[in-house]
């Protein structure tokens, strides 16, 4: 149960409201299902309509991203919420890699370690190792990785890459902190495994 109770629906004003309609549609979209708690982080949120307003904002920007080829973008999402071990973004974002990127159930729990899978591209491998590197604390982006990225993106495609991992670490941080759990979208499927790190239990 997360710390703190959301705004529901019906305790909501119509903008909020209206926020919470076209965010669970949009997700809808994206992960071909619906789950009671699937809007816990926004009606969160929903305590301060006019950040709900300016983050929703922020994520209708970003779903229109499409510099970067979609299957990479969902591997380096998922991946950095696998190092954050945000369990409704591994939850959310495995449903949202396997239904939109077509991620198999051996690639999703490939993922732990995924430099060393056949099951993934040398540029699929890139893109996680970058992720990695952004989602640990301190940040770890050597100038070697970084040159390596640029053979294959322009700077653009590099900017967007970067911003979506960075995205999907300030959600992960917010979900933890709130202690807001698993919503359900790979309910009875694979999801991807958190990433356990050197002296962390399974609890932490």
């Amino acid at each position: 149960m997360a710390r703190i109770k959301g705004v529901t629906a019906r305790e909501a004003g119509l903008r909020v409201r209206l926020a919470y309609f076209f965010t669970w549609r949009a997700m809808v979209k994206i992960t071909g299902r619906a789950t009671d708690s699937m809007l816990e982080p926004l009606q969160v949120i929903g305590h301060l309509p006019g950040l709900l307003s300016g983050y929703g904002k922020l994520e209708q920007v970003t779903t229109k991203l499409h510099k970067v080829d979609r299957r990479l973008s969902d591997l380096a999402e998922l991946k950095a919420a696998t190092l954050t071990n945000c369990e409704y973004c591994i939850d959310l974002g495995s449903q949202v890699a396997r239904y939109r990127s077509g991620l198999t159930d051996e690639e999703l729990l490939a993922l732990q370690h995924f430099q060393d899978s056949p099951l993934f591209t040398d540029l699929e491998k890139l893109v996680m190792e970058y992720a990695a590197g952004i989602s640990q604390t301190p940040v770890d982006v050597p100038d070697a990785l970084f040159a390596r990225l640029r053979e294959h993106f322009d700077e653009a495609q590099l900017v967007e890459l970067t911003f979506l991992i960075a995205l999907e670490n300030l959600r992960g941080r917010f979900n933890l902190a709130l202690a807001i759990g698993s919503a359900g979208f790979s309910e009875g499927m694979v999801c991807a495994a958190p990433v356990r790190l050197p002296g962390q239990t399974a609890d932490q």
